[in-house]
Parts: structure tokens; C-alpha cells; sequence
């Protein structure tokens, strides 16, 4: 695997991203909550574009991008367009950092410690993906379930 693989995989997931948040018929729905459901479709976007911003942008690319990660959980009520630039500007970083990866960096050990134990940046950007995918399904479901669909 190289680093243009796992940066298509999150440009993908990033647009599956977009296209749920325009799913939303009523976009007041995004921020709300149903009773065994703690995080809005909102906030778990804030809360993907921040960690992809973090891990990607700022530690790999030195974008200087800075991260409030309760923010992400605290925030509400942004406008769908507004959410949807976040994603867009982010799909642009993931893009741009990684093109410029050498694929031997992806043997090396990434440059923070975030998981338990220290890993390799391939490791580490695999688990981005995941990450991301995990969430969107949330949302996936989230949308379902609030519209009733």
C-alpha cells in the first residue's frame, strides 16, 4: 500500500461525507440528538475534519493548523455550507500532504504518540481511513434515523 491509496480512500469518504450531510431534507436535523445517540452528524463532522486537519495537515504537512478538540463536540448549529467547506478545504489538505508522502515514509514510526503504542505512518494513516469510515456510518444512520427513513 502507498500513501496515494490511503489518501484516495479518504478523499472518497470525505465526498461520502458531503453527500450525507446534503441528504439531510431539514438541515436542523445535523444537530440534533435522539435519546441513545450522543453525537449530532454535526459535531461528528467537526470531529472528523479536526482529527484528519491534526494528524494529516498539521503533523505531516506542518500546516499549522491547531485543533480544539472539544470544540468539535461543543459546537452547534454551523450552516450545512459551512460544514461542507470544512470538508472540502480538508479533502484539499489530505490530498496535498499525501501526494508529496514518499511511500518510505510509511514505514517510519509516525511522529506522535495518539494510539496506545508507537506505530508506523501507514499504520497510523490506516487507521485514519477507518476512523473515518466508522464515523461516516454513524452519520449514515444518524441521517436514517432522524428523518425517519
Amino acid at each position: 500500500m502507498n500513501g496515494q491509496i490511503i489518501s484516495l480512500l479518504l478523499q472518497r469518504d470525505l465526498e461520502k461525507l458531503k453527500l450525507e450531510l446534503l441528504q439531510y431534507r431539514d438541515e436542523s436535523m445535523i444537530w440534533k440528538t435522539v435519546p441513545g445517540i450522543s453525537n449530532s452528524a454535526g459535531n461528528l463532522c467537526l470531529h472528523l475534519v479536526g482529527n484528519l486537519n491534526t494528524y494529516i495537515g498539521a503533523e505531516l504537512g506542518k500546516t499549522g493548523y491547531i485543533r480544539n478538540r472539544e470544540l468539535e463536540f461543543l459546537q452547534k448549529d454551523i450552516q450545512r455550507d459551512e460544514l461542507i467547506r470544512k470538508i472540502e478545504n480538508t479533502i484539499l489538505v489530505v490530498a496535498k500532504v499525501l501526494q508529496h508522502l514518499p511511500d518510505e515514509a510509511l514505514a517510519q514510526e509516525y511522529p506522535l504518540l495518539v494510539l496506545k503504542e508507537k506505530t508506523s505512518t501507514g499504520y497510523f494513516l490506516t487507521h485514519l481511513a477507518v476512523h473515518l469510515g466508522y464515523h461516516l456510518g454513524q452519520i449514515n444512520y444518524h441521517r436514517r434515523i432522524m428523518e425517519g427513513v
